[in-house]
């Protein structure tokens, strides 16, 4: 079986395999662009065949065709009822963009890479064996990995636009959209939306993900109606089993005054400009006299209040994107601080133990360098939630985890083989100090991100 495997150690299976893991994991999310949407398409379409024909090398042509017709059949709308059958069991995302299929030459050029005897990159035989099938499991991690589900983009206030000339005639829900038509105007209520994962779910990131609100659900619904140009002021109300809006738009998009109400109750009432929430809105409760008044400043949230008639319970401020991005400089501030104590107790402890330093048995110092990346890891857990950072998921996570041991062991066997290490206590505190290093690299990340 090691025979038939040898492809997944070759140079050109790596180099698509590393691309396809930085680009879900890292370049989609922090430049969500034309090219960071296509490169995982043409890496997984050269790789994943090759894998699957180096499992079951008698089923290779069988393979290369499926992936074709498979993908094919994956970017067009005629799976969506199967995704929704899938969802339930397992969680599964994909982008209907018939542009992606221009990325299906890649399998042509897999099946001739494979014709090509390639030789592996790797010596020797030992880590060639070795690297073979940690490569194969890192693949079997990828292709996973890149089918989860997209970051969902509800909407905690009612979002509608207005649309003219529809020629839509089923008015069912739709994708997170329900439809309301009213003469030559077709209302859109706007539930969710499916977006990138942000790499902070708040009020900053909804307002940019509604800048073009009404030209991407015109998109995604596909239908020949055409915009309302910004001036044309509309007034509609939408009647529902359950609540009556009154609405007033700009062109296609929510401006001015918003009220719910429910029997002969107002249930909410707040005030738009161009779709973004602003100044003040109330949410009253139609069994109660509780209510919650929530405050914004051009579109994000800064302070919600909860009362219980005329009485006042709570009252709360929320951080803006700005005020996020102090507290992450701060957070920087403080983990740089907390690597140079790091570094002075590591220098401290090996002044004193000149010059005999720690005695420990071969067995001892192989088992700290392989359980130390998972020590690490751990550490880094913790070190994000306590400020707050942490919203990986699970293939995150692994993927993690799989930098950490790579990047973790082979430093420590510097450390323990050639360095020395000083004291027991050296090998916490060496697990910290790079889970510490970890987290500056991740929060650096953030703020780059939240800052751009």
């Amino acid at each position: 079986m090691y025979q038939r495997l040898r492809i997944l150690a070759s140079p050109l299976f790596i180099l698509f395999l590393i691309l396809l893991l930085v680009n879900d994991f890292y370049l989609k999310g922090a430049f969500h662009n034309v090219l960071t949407g296509k490169l995982s398409d043409f890496s997984g379409l050269f790789i994943f065949p090759i894998f699957w024909s180096a499992i079951f090398p008698k089923r290779k042509a069988l393979i290369f065709i499926a992936t074709a017709v498979l993908f094919t059949f994956w970017k067009s709308e005629y799976s969506a009822g199967l995704i929704q059958w899938m969802n339930p069991y397992f969680g599964v995302g994909r982008t209907v963009d018939l542009s992606d299929l221009m990325a299906l030459p890649m399998i042509g050029l897999a099946w001739f890479y494979t014709k090509s005897g390639s030789q592996p990159a790797i010596r020797p035989v030992f880590m060639l064996r070795l690297s073979t099938y940690l490569i194969g499991m890192v693949a079997m991690f990828a292709f996973c990995a890149t089918t989860q589900p997209r970051y969902i983009q509800a909407f905690e206030q009612p979002q509608y636009i207005l649309l003219r000339h529809p020629t839509l005639k089923n008015f069912d829900p739709y994708y997170g959209f329900q439809f309301y038509k009213k003469d030559s105007l077709l209302v859109v209520k706007i539930d969710y939306l499916y977006r990138n994962r942000p790499v902070r779910n708040d009020d900053y990131n909804k307002n940019k993900n509604i800048q073009q609100l009404d030209q991407d659900v015109l998109s995604i619904i596909g239908d020949s109606a055409t915009r309302i140009p910004a001036g044309t002021i509309t007034q509609l109300t939408i009647h529902t089993d359950e609540w009556t809006d009154s609405l007033r738009f700009n062109g296609g998009r929510l401006d001015g005054p918003l009220i719910r109400t429910k029997g002969n109750k107002r249930i909410i009432e707040g005030f738009y400009k161009m779709g973004l929430e602003d100044a003040t809105w109330t949410l009253r409760d139609s069994s109660s006299n509780d209510r919650v008044v929530q405050t914004f400043v051009q579109g994000e949230k800064t302070q919600v209040k909860q009362y219980s008639g005329d009485k006042l319970k709570s009252s709360s401020t929320v951080n803006t994107r700005a005020d996020t991005i102090v507290n992450t400089y701060v957070q920087l501030a403080m983990l740089t601080l907390a690597v140079a104590a790091m570094c002075f107790l590591l220098y401290r402890n090996k002044r004193k133990a000149i010059p005999t330093g720690l005695q420990l048995s071969l067995l001892w110092k192989l088992l700290i360098c392989f359980v130390s990346p998972m020590i690490v890891w751990l550490f880094y857990i913790g070190i994000m939630l306590l400020l707050m950072n942490y919203d990986e998921d699970i293939f995150e996570a692994i993927a993690t985890a799989i930098f950490v041991f790579i990047a973790v062991c082979p430093l420590m066997f510097i450390i323990v083989f050639a360095i020395k290490l000083a004291k027991e206590i050296d090998v916490f505190w060496y697990c910290l100090l790079f889970a510490l290093l970890l987290s500056i690299f991740k929060t650096y990340a953030i703020l780059e991100a939240l800052s751009s």
